[in-house]
């Protein structure tokens, strides 16, 4: 089941932005005109990863540092060594619909 979270144009480039969708929370970012959705949780120590630092395609952790690629949610450096959940996403008619995977 797909949840509407926002609207295309509310998203700037390279700029994630936490969501709450079903009780979970997630990063969207728009990346080369494309939208991306991950878990906004690092799966080192499971604290968020809204407040981290974006270089790239990349957010670094605000806590330890860990690096988790915004497209797939890969774990990139220690010490997180698992990745955080991706999730799909769409675009209908300007609106920005994110699919949920557990």
């Amino acid at each position: 089941m797909y949840h509407s979270v926002c609207n295309l144009s509310d998203l700037k480039p390279n700029v994630p932005v936490t969501f709450e969708v079903d009780d979970r929370f997630v990063l969207v970012t728009l990346i080369d005109g494309e939208v991306y959705c991950i878990d906004d949780v690092c799966t080192h120590d499971g604290g968020t990863l809204g407040e981290g630092e974006v270089d790239g395609n990349c957010i670094a952790c605000p806590r330890h540092g860990a690096k988790f690629d915004l497209r797939s949610g890969d774990a990139l450096c220690m010490p997180a060594t698992e990745p955080t959940c991706s999730h799909d996403v769409k675009v209908d008619s300007g609106t920005v619909l994110v699919q949920l995977r557990d």
